[in-house]
């Protein structure tokens, strides 16, 4: 039913929700062929509400001027663009850390793994 997602997107995002069925058609139309994007994401919001009716729900009005959305088709709409909730995070052990034997270099130093370390000899 991505067709009746796409009726309260178009007619939410009109001037007090409210829309002719010619101007509902036409803009329909235009997000229709619009591209995948638009069809994919009013795939997945009518997924979250597969046996939607928007007349018997109450959350569009049919009128003589043409169709208006209800503040409880506001509401609805909002509840299923709202993101899922995200599963809780598994807390993951970290490894135990590496201790290395004390060198005699400051604490600021570090002292590369197979690393000789040469002192420049002065000249005398």
């Amino acid at each position: 039913m991505s067709f009746q997602i796409a009726v309260l997107k178009v007619l939410a995002g009109h001037p007090e929700g409210h829309a002719s069925l010619t101007d509902l058609k036409h803009y329909l139309a235009v997000l229709t062929c619009s591209g995948d994007d638009w069809s994919q994401r009013m795939k997945r919001l009518a997924a979250r509400a597969p046996e939607l009716d928007i007349f018997s729900s109450g959350y569009v009005l049919r009128e003589p001027s043409g169709w208006q959305i209800t503040a409880k088709g506001r509401e609805f709409l909002i509840s299923i663009e709202a993101p899922l909730a995200e599963p809780a995070l598994t807390p993951v052990a970290l490894p135990t850390p590496v201790i290395s034997n004390p060198t005699d270099l400051p604490p600021n130093v570090v002292q590369l793994a197979g690393h000789k370390v040469q002192r420049a000899r002065r000249a005398a």
